[in-house]
């Protein structure tokens, strides 16, 4: 790494008081963010070199808990899947941040259920060529899990450098969607290290993905069998995709490896849904972007498209992500990248086999390190539906001979039922949402706040409508 100039910041006033000593790198701080509010926790942004010679460079944004004591708490690190879609867009400013863009396209808003209430939170934009992470040798674009597990944990590496603070900071590794392979893929790799370092460790205290892709040919099936529990196919056509479709061969490089008729009824399925319902969300109402994208361009107010959740929020996202002061704020795209800044890479060449890994092992592995793993789903969600990952973690508490420690029942937050959970040998945990969708905090940010507060505390989810974490 090149020198990079650290400080020790003492009494450091950007709108607060800070009354310790730790160092950080001055020249990542963000003293503000275009139209943000006033907040009492620090922000820093830039970028951590994972290759000097090929020129790749990994972009995070990092955020200080949001506490009078922010280093009592752990650090969380947070990845978005895709595979190759932001962390920035999706996380940090579209789910459990600590600001979500305005209306307008042009400010931010107060996120008060953000995750940094709970813990300080990281968010890396992985791999190279997401976001505004990038490279300089254009055949590192063409990527896939194993090079993309491994500039994680060099970027984890150098980034304790940047923080030495936190190098002895309990870790949580957490994720969404195709992070089921992100983040256990990254655990596996930190346990390597792990066992071949003779000085620094990682302190893994626990694991959590939501909605994760986890084994295809499980999880595939199970957005059919959610279509039809949902009513949103007929029984006909429901009944031709159980009898007709085998799936032990989809993969997605030939995902109509099929019959005829399994793949006839596929289509069939796939139009009856149709395009006018969000499958990440499917009670969530759509937007329609010709509207959005004229008031961010010719208005300054913002009009409310739906009530209730911003269906638009990526559409306003997206246009503050592409404002140079904004840019110039979180330090990000330093080399002038040829292309704006978008939520999913469109010109990544990501492996088309490695969705086809089977995760479970590498979370066997996990849980015999004695490290906490939970998967959560939102119910609402029929991309990763709940159907799959509850069978898959029942699955894998058997290979592991674990018995039921909690049983399948509900959890409560604010006196209502937050959604159902299960435990397995007090280290594996099954947890659904209620309401949420494939981006549990987005749609749910109360509840989800609430089963991550339970998670970094290592509390069981509550099985009473009295809780001490509740607002």
């Amino acid at each position: 790494m090149g020198q990079r100039r650290v400080v020790c910041l003492v009494g450091f006033l950007v709108g607060f008081f800070v009354s310790s000593c730790c160092c950080f790198p001055a020249e990542d701080l963000v003293v503000g963010l275009p139209g943000q509010p006033t907040v009492h926790f620090r922000q820093f942004a830039g970028y951590v070199d994972v290759d000097l010679k090929a020129g790749r460079s990994l972009f995070y944004y990092f955020v200080e808990a949001a506490d009078k004591d922010p280093h009592s708490k752990p650090l969380t690190l947070w990845l978005n899947g895709g595979p190759g879609c932001s962390s920035m867009g999706g996380g940090a400013f579209t789910e459990l941040g600590p600001f979500f863009p305005t209306g307008n396209g042009r400010g931010l808003r107060l996120n008060k259920m953000s995750w940094n209430k709970a813990s300080n939170l990281l968010f890396v934009e992985s791999p190279a060529g997401v976001g505004w992470s990038y490279s300089n040798t254009s055949s590192d674009y063409t990527c896939g899990d194993a090079s993309s597990a491994r500039d994680l944990r060099l970027f984890m590496i150098e980034w304790f450098k940047k923080f030495p603070a936190f190098k002895s900071r309990d870790l949580f590794l957490t994720g969404e969607s195709y992070a089921g392979h992100y983040i256990p893929q990254l655990a596996i790799e930190l346990l390597d290290h792990n066992e071949h370092s003779t000085n620094s460790k990682f302190n893994i205290k626990g694991i959590a993905i939501g909605n994760p892709l986890l084994k295809l040919d499980r999880d595939i099936p199970a957005t059919y069998e959610y279509f039809w529990s949902h009513g949103m196919i007929s029984d006909e056509v429901g009944l031709a995709i159980m009898n007709d479709c085998d799936f032990e061969d989809y993969t997605y490089a030939s995902p109509h490896n099929e019959s005829d008729s399994c793949n006839e009824a596929i289509e069939e399925a796939n139009a009856i849904v149709g395009d006018y319902i969000n499958n990440y969300d499917v009670i969530l109402d759509v937007c329609y972007p010709s509207i959005v994208e004229q008031e961010l361009r010719l208005r300054k107010t913002a009009t409310r498209i739906s009530y209730g959740v911003d269906v638009c929020m990526s559409y306003e996202r997206r246009f503050y992500f592409n404002l140079p002061e904004v840019q110039k704020a979180l330090h990000a795209n330093r080399t002038n990248l040829q292309y704006p800044w978008s939520m999913c890479s469109g010109f990544l060449n990501y492996s088309d086999t490695d969705g086809n890994i089977n995760i479970l092992p590498l979370l066997k592995r996990i849980v015999n390190n004695k490290i906490p793993v939970w998967v959560f789903s939102g119910d609402q969600d029929s991309v990763v539906p709940l159907m799959g990952s509850r069978t898959l973690i029942r699955e894998l508490a058997n290979e592991l001979n674990f018995k039921v420690t909690v049983p399948y029942g509900a959890w409560f937050h604010k006196k209502q039922v937050g959604g159902w959970a299960t435990e397995y040998g007090n280290l594996l945990t099954f947890a659904t949402v209620r309401g949420a969708a494939h981006m549990v905090p987005y749609a749910q940010p109360s509840r989800a706040l609430h089963l991550f507060s339970s998670f970094v505390r290592g509390r069981r989810l509550p099985n009473t409508t009295v809780s001490s974490m509740d607002d």
